[in-house]
């Protein structure tokens, strides 16, 4: 009988065969011979013969092993929460892309050399980018005429430029306040400038000066009111004070009130920069304190690539001069509009109508306007937009992009230039926010010839320490990000003063200035918490370039940074919420990238080997990250390859996790192989996790493969390989699709997120259903797999629809069922599956779903002829 060879050899589930190619002699499809029946199905055999003792014992030996095959289908990353508290896989694998995603501007190993940017030479015209970084002092001193004359020409007031003014006239005294390199300093001397012109120092040619840093609100105060080295009356002063040293206090509201006051008496007005932050922030909520807008991209772009075709083409009177002038925080040259300067009573159309031109010939002013409409293409190039990766630009930055256009236009610089170009401008705003920031825990406080004060190392550090754990989990909630930026300012604080304890500041936080000072942006976005997605508050850059740049500096120029750096991650690696774990992995490979033997011994073999399968899979993703990388991906699958056939246990199971992603090896038959090798060991130890990422793999175009293999396994002479196939069939109908899944959601698969992936392969690959039905009907008729796969068919069952009634899986199910249950016996089966689950007792299904069900398993025509049996 069919039911005695089912018992008969409990080692070996036989190969599905065709339709035609069934014996008679044992059950269809090849017969899965198994270890007994299952207790409770409804085809189970006695044996009439047998004595009870000898039944029993089968009995027994039948439950451990069904009890041995149901423990290998759980959750291998579940090991250390608990057998029943679920990983949320879903969330990781989003994480996960979410950080690929921000790592994949293809500029991860572009080594700019920031001596090729700081200073770039176009034909006759050099752009300094140097004064964009912060530290640099300002000078004591006056103003030039002509960069006074240059402010008028060619600001652009940004919004909010008239109420600063009215202020500025109102109170003659302003706290301006913004990030460094917006354009700030432009615009408090585009202030001055004009407030001045118009009073009572207006005939004088020093009328507007900038105060050094070292001498504060305190001392400017001293020199306006007639003291040493005081000034003519209406003279404009700008002053930033270094707020940012260890030791130093900000100005307070007495200290404003009287450098008001003195301003008063003597007809003049005062700026004073600051760049927001906690130690600015009192400044800025006074009556004294304004936030400056920064300049908008599109027209300071345009006014700066204007400029220079006029420099070739047009009037050197209106072009301006040639290079960038440069103030005190790199602030370049201000403003954008297009529209020329404020008094020059010129108007849009006078700008472009070319009349105007070096020679007054024709001919130059039509090249000119040519040149200006290619500028407005090439501008918009996605190729160099891409290039650029900033969402918008400062204006030195402005300044060396339009260059960059004007020479490529003049033929002077290639594409290929162009485009390195535009690379380095994320690559130098990343060396500008590390050059030197620790300096000042070296310098003694202003004014004083005391010992340095160290402190300060907190609030000097939380800056930098944001910048990279933004960079290292954009797209994660702003309250990670932060919270993750404390931990790595506690490692840098005790890295850079080991004998000391750092302070950790409480109350210090302010979080649009740490979008400011770190070019981000909020955004509101899904957060995964407990498997369910719930609106959150997400903070990335602004600009795909800006998280791999700072990565790149980081690591490349800053090594002593590395070590506190490596603990942090650790930490990172550590943490529960998938969307800070995982996108802390994607990181740790891209800096692995960038010196693999650093990133091998300091971070992925030593979490390798770690006893909890969060660090393990944090080493995984992390050589996966590294294979994304032609350069790297031997040297990966050499690694993966010697620890899948040679490694510690936990090294096996690092290696399968990497393999599960599809890169870790040479071809997909070489991933199932090793795959199988880290299954079958050591009796199946672990075969959970290798049966796992079977499962991923069956994601991947190269599905087809992994099935075949999986029917070649069912049929191997090994139980041990059998048991690696069967589990891997149950698991892949009890698996999810947006668990294993790395596609973004629109593809085929990814529009199935919550599906099975069983049944969302049956529906979107039609040319598979044959043989997934066949792999899961060799799963339900082996013995040892029949509980487990009979719980798992009815979950599927139970997806058809939702709880409100709407469709869900059905087309999946309307696939894969009647491949499932050609035959008599089968259709029997499912019957009496539909019946248990109209009795239960906890989630009873309706009769009608129940027929409903029924109805996509058999056919119409052959249920007919069932009826028209029955009623003779």
């Amino acid at each position: 009988m069919a039911d005695e060879a089912v018992a008969e050899h409990p080692a070996e589930p036989a190969a599905p065969k065709a339709k035609d190619a069934r014996s008679p002699e044992a059950p269809p499809r090849g017969g899965a011979r198994g270890d007994g029946k299952a207790k409770d199905a409804p085809d189970a055999p006695g044996s009439s013969d047998a004595s009870d003792a000898e039944a029993a014992e089968r009995e027994k030996e039948r439950e451990r092993v069904a009890d041995r095959f149901k423990d290998r289908t759980r959750d291998p990353l579940a090991e250390e929460q608990g057998e029943e508290e679920p990983t949320d896989a879903a969330a990781a694998t989003r994480a996960r892309r979410s950080g690929q995603k921000l790592l994949a501007s293809g500029r991860d190993l572009v080594s700019f050399d920031r001596s090729d940017v700081s200073q770039v030479h176009i034909n006759n015209i050099s752009v300094g980018l140097d004064a964009l970084r912060s530290g640099l002092p300002m000078r004591d001193g006056p103003v030039p005429e002509e960069e006074l004359l240059r402010i008028r020409r060619t600001h652009i007031e940004p919004k909010g430029y008239v109420r600063l003014r009215r202020a500025l006239r109102a109170r003659r005294l302003l706290v301006l306040g913004g990030a460094p390199g917006t354009g700030r300093a432009s615009t408090a001397l585009a202030l001055l400038e004009e407030v001045t012109r118009d009073g009572e120092g207006g005939q004088n040619s020093e009328r507007v000066r900038r105060a050094g840093p070292e001498q504060g609100v305190r001392g400017l105060a001293t020199q306006v009111m007639g003291g040493e080295g005081g000034h003519p009356r209406g003279t404009g002063y700008l002053l930033e004070p270094a707020l940012d040293r260890p030791g130093t206090l900000p100005p307070d509201g007495m200290d404003l009130d009287q450098l008001a006051s003195a301003l008063a008496e003597q007809g003049s007005y005062a700026v004073v920069v600051v760049s927001v932050g906690s130690a600015a922030n009192p400044l800025l909520a006074g009556r004294y304190g304004a936030i400056c807008p920064p300049a908008p991209t599109r027209e300071l772009v345009a006014v700066r690539l204007r400029k220079r075709l006029e420099e070739e083409h047009g009037d050197p009177a209106r072009g301006g001069g040639g290079g960038s002038a440069r103030d005190g925080d790199g602030d370049g040259g201000g403003g954008l509009d297009g529209h020329g300067g404020r008094d020059e009573g010129r108007t849009p159309d006078a700008d472009q109508d070319g009349d105007r031109t070096r020679d007054g010939g024709p001919d130059e002013a039509g090249s000119l306007s040519r040149l200006l409409e290619r500028a407005a293409e090439l501008r918009e190039d996605p190729e160099v937009t891409e290039a650029v990766g900033l969402d918008d630009l400062r204006p030195a930055e402005a300044e060396l992009f339009a260059s960059l256009l004007a020479g490529h236009l003049l033929g002077s610089v290639d594409r290929a230039e162009l485009l390195s170009g535009c690379r380095g401008l994320a690559a130098v705003q990343a060396y500008e926010w590390f050059a030197g920031v620790d300096r000042a825990l070296a310098a003694p406080p202003p004014g004083d010839g005391r010992a340095p004060v160290r402190s300060g190392t907190a609030a000097l550090f939380h800056p930098v320490a944001f910048r990279i754990a933004l960079a290292v989990l954009g797209g994660a909630s702003h309250s990670a990000v932060s919270a993750a930026a404390h931990l790595l300012t506690w490692e840098l604080s005790v890295q850079s003063d080991p004998d000391s304890t750092p302070a950790r500041p409480l109350f210090c936080d302010d979080p649009e200035s740490d979008l400011a000072l770190s070019r981000a942006r909020p955004a509101d976005g899904p957060v995964d918490v407990a498997g369910a997605e719930v609106t959150g508050r997400l903070i990335f850059y602004r600009g795909a370039a800006l998280p791999a740049a700072v990565l790149a500096e980081l690591w490349d120029r800053h090594f002593p940074v590395r070590a506190p750096v490596v603990r942090w991650l650790r930490l990172l690696a550590d943490d529960p919420r998938p969307q800070v774990s995982m996108r802390a992995a994607v990181a740790a490979g891209e800096l692995s990238v960038r010196d693999f033997e650093h990133g091998y011994a300091e971070l992925v073999r030593p979490l390798a080997e770690a006893p909890t399968p969060r660090r393990r899979v944090f080493a995984a993703t992390a050589l996966d990250q590294a294979a994304g990388h032609a350069s790297h991906r031997r040297a990966v699958r050499k690694v993966v390859e010697d620890w899948s056939r040679h490694g510690t246990p936990a090294l096996r199971w690092t290696a399968a996790m990497a393999l599960g992603y599809g890169r870790s090896a040479d071809s997909m038959d070489d991933t199932l192989d090793a795959l199988a090798r880290i299954g079958v060991r050591d009796d199946g130890e672990q075969l959970a996790v290798a049966s796992l990422n079977v499962v991923r793999l069956l994601t991947l175009p190269e599905c087809a493969t992994v099935l075949r293999r999986l029917a070649d396994w069912t049929g191997h002479r090994g139980e041990e390989y059998q048991d690696l196939a069967l589990v891997s069939i149950v698991r892949l109908a009890l698996t999810d699709v947006d668990e294993v899944l790395d596609d973004e959601p629109g593809t085929p698969l990814g529009g199935r997120g919550d599906w099975p992936l069983l049944l969302a392969l049956a529906a979107t690959r039609p040319e598979l259903t044959g043989k997934l039905a066949d792999l899961f009907w060799t799963a339900l008729n082996t013995a040892r797999s029949r509980d487990v796969a009979l719980d798992a068919l009815e979950t599927l069952l139970r997806s058809a629809s939702r709880k409100d009634g709407r469709a869900w899986t059905r087309e999946g199910l309307a696939a894969l069922l009647p491949a499932l249950t050609a035959e008599e016996h089968e259709q029997r089966r499912l019957k009496w599956l539909l019946r248990r689950m109209t009795r239960d007792q906890d989630r009873p299904l309706t009769e009608e779903r129940a027929r409903a069900l029924w109805r996509l398993a058999v056919p119409a025509r052959q249920r007919r002829s069932e009826e028209e049996e029955s009623h003779g």
